[in-house]
């Protein structure tokens, strides 16, 4: 089941071109292409008489031919020709869908169409600020459910094991976690007091030694997570304090598209407080990030076929509370939306040790 009534990520801009692009969101077949003056346009990619993929048809001018029986359809979805009848059938028509660009994204919305707002897309404040550099980021298909990812994504601790060689190292093992759950999604997160620099970010910090280290897990309703990383040195961190000025903020931010209920298209980038002009570092972001995130890839892919066929039940951990209570809520606002309900969520804030008992 998924929320409907949301922004999801549909490609790159750079991937939406004048070729007509088949893709699948939220188990609906879509295509995607740009209009002569650049817009982008998303149709349902089944012609309405026998159901061949309008993607497999050509562009004429902007209007979308099927390749079948020549039905056309304009950038709304309605048929302006049928080459074999007087009369255009009401019901020979296709679904559009809203989209938006950000980001160097196509968002769309997969909802109500009158309910779509662009504003509503999430708001990155570094983005365009010069003090900060952007990597171009990259995308995957993880063969696994969408909430797996976002399981992993809400899990500061599965760094210590998953990538003991980038992101984490022994001290991300033991320290508590501290869960918020808010009004529009989850956030786990915990301060790790002089400890060592993770792999991943040696190259980049500006200072020697221990460090203060903030793990931001947070991730908002339907499946956007943005994580934050602060290195400081060690005794300088805190969030009551202002930032040292030798410390490093990056900021990840994650954007996972379900194709169905076992496949998800994970799409990303950083924000970086040092070197934005560096284009070397950029590259480096983009290949250590990619390297990170197909250890994610191997044991989600897993993850989702093990629980697939369990004959035993699975259980939770403390560490799973932040998950566990993402889930539930957004289980309940899909099953609100289902039935046109308001959603009331509770604004509350709960220890790991709580979570435990």
């Amino acid at each position: 089941m998924f929320l409907k009534n949301a922004w999801y990520v549909a490609a790159w801009q750079k991937e939406v071109t004048r070729d007509l692009m088949p893709v699948r969101i939220l188990d609906e077949l879509i295509v995607l292409y740009r209009k002569t003056d650049g817009t982008p346009v998303a149709l349902e990619d089944a012609c309405p008489h026998r159901k061949l993929p309008l993607s497999m048809g050509r562009l004429l001018g902007d209007d979308l031919e099927c390749g079948y029986h020549g039905l056309t359809f304009d950038c709304s979805g309605a048929c302006v020709r049928a080459p074999f009848t007087e009369r255009i059938p009401d019901a020979a028509k296709v679904r559009s869908y809203p989209l938006a660009e950000r980001y160097g994204l196509v968002w769309i919305w997969m909802g109500e169409f009158s309910a779509a707002n662009p504003d509503d897309i999430v708001q990155i404040d570094e983005w365009g600020d010069p003090s900060w550099g952007i990597n171009s980021g990259d995308a995957m298909t993880v063969d696994c459910n969408y909430l797996y990812v976002t399981d992993n994504l809400l899990d500061p601790s599965h760094v210590a094991w998953v990538h003991r060689s980038s992101f984490g190292n022994v001290a991300c093992e033991s320290t508590p976690l501290k869960t918020v759950v808010a009004e529009n999604g989850v956030c786990v997160s915990r301060w790790m007091r002089n400890v060592e620099v993770a792999p991943f970010y040696t190259k980049f910090v500006k200072f020697t030694g221990n460090c203060d280290r903030k793990q931001h897990y947070e991730v908002r309703f339907p499946s956007h997570a943005f994580n934050k990383a602060i290195f400081t040195p060690a005794g300088t961190g805190g969030d009551d304090v202002a930032p040292h000025p030798d410390a490093f903020l990056m900021n990840s931010y994650n954007f996972m598209t379900p194709v169905d209920e076992s496949h998800t298209r994970y799409y990303w980038f950083q924000t970086r407080n040092i070197d934005p002009q560096d284009e070397d570092i950029s590259r480096q972001f983009d290949e250590d990030v990619r390297q990170a995130f197909e250890e994610d890839r191997i044991v989600l892919g897993a993850v989702h076929a093990g629980m697939a066929r369990r004959t035993t039940p699975n259980i939770d951990f403390g560490i799973d509370s932040g998950p566990l209570r993402f889930r539930r809520v957004l289980s309940q606002m899909i099953e609100r939306e289902q039935v046109a309900q308001p959603v009331t969520i509770p604004v509350q804030t709960i220890s790991r040790r709580e979570a435990e008992r």
